[in-house]
């Protein structure tokens, strides 16, 4: 079995690649991805040298390089993590989301009908789904739940996902999606909340959060994440969405704070900046469906979840500073430099 992971050199990616390498010794591994600012090839590191492994470096706009690929390695699977993702850049420069997230999951399936791959899997996120009334914590989103989207992010995943069903009920191309709720863990990018608040808590540095944290998510460790989509490509039926959630919603200033009581830092560094046009206020997704088919069940709870995911980034700095030290930083200064 030959699976084609997209985007595998970031978070999520690179911790599905992981994983699946661990639970199918069997199994090949082939990864593009086009190493923008939150694809870090020291991330796959550990495996560049597995013979069941195979990076190219590549962008899945770029059509005959994808074709090429498909073309020597006949992938049995794909799965599509590759996305621009983090709604601030949407915000800030909306066209580059169209480009990769619509654009590129159209060559990706373009290649999978002309070469024959038994399944493509779009990897979504909940954010398709707009947000949810923070009085009404009943209220969860299910696969029913119409799109509704906010930022220019999630309006270019919709589009993807959208696309990605219209391939199956047009060409009958072999799909599945899964919309997840946020993700955190080891190899995060140190521009996303969790990671931005353990680097700057060590070092000392204001803790910026929107408006006053008030804004909730449901929050996914991602192995738990790695082994819902291991099940949906294997077992999950085809043309049908599955929402993957934690069940473990927690306010954003609630989580800056138990980071900084996890580090012995004091709350004092938190700094309150301007929110982000059009923040969405609850995120909550109902993953029954993938529980009553697939018998999946977040596993992590929370407490756990941060407390190993503040292990990592104190065991692995050096990952994270140079990340911080280059690019990034320039990025940071233009968000929340002058909030």
């Amino acid at each position: 079995m030959t699976i084609l992971v997209t985007g595998g050199a970031g978070f999520i990616g690179s911790n599905f690649i992981f994983y699946m390498l661990d639970k199918h010794p069997d199994y090949r591994i082939v990864c593009i991805d086009k190493l923008t600012y939150a694809g870090n090839l020291s991330t796959l590191a550990p495996i560049m040298n597995d013979e069941r492994f195979r990076f190219v470096k590549a962008d899945i706009c770029d059509r005959e390089a994808v074709y090429t690929l498909f073309e020597e390695e006949h992938p049995d699977i794909v799965v599509n993590f590759a996305a621009e993702s983090h709604v601030d850049r949407s915000i800030e420069n909306p066209s580059i989301f169209l480009q990769t997230n619509i654009i590129g999951t159209s060559v990706l399936m373009d290649a999978c009908r002309k070469y024959g791959v038994g399944r493509y899997h779009q990897v979504s996120t909940d954010e398709v789904y707009g947000d949810l009334p923070l009085d009404r914590p009943d209220l969860f989103f299910t696969e029913e739940t119409p799109i509704h989207t906010s930022s220019p992010y999630s309006s270019s995943k919709a589009g993807a996902d959208l696309l990605v069903q219209a391939y199956s009920r047009t060409y009958g191309l072999p799909v599945s999606i899964s919309r997840c709720s946020n993700n955190y863990g080891p190899y995060h990018f140190p521009e996303k909340l969790i990671p931005l608040m353990i680097a700057n808590c060590l070092n000392d540095k204001p803790l910026p959060v929107y408006g006053q944290g008030l804004n909730v998510r449901d929050w996914l460790y991602v192995e738990d994440h790695c082994k819902a989509i291991d099940l949906v490509i294997h077992k999950g039926r085809e043309g049908e969405v599955y929402n993957i959630g934690g069940h473990n919603e927690m306010r954003n200033i609630d989580i800056v704070r138990l980071i900084c009581h996890e580090l012995g830092k004091p709350e004092s560094l938190i700094t309150y900046v301007t929110d982000r046009k059009g923040h969405d206020m609850r995120y909550a997704i109902d993953p029954t469906k993938i529980h009553n088919e697939l018998g999946w069940l977040p596993e992590t709870g929370f407490e756990d979840g941060i407390r190993k995911t503040i292990r990592w980034y104190l065991d692995n700095r050096p990952w994270w500073e140079e990340i911080i030290s280059g690019e990034y930083q320039n990025y940071y200064e233009r968000m929340y430099g002058n909030r």
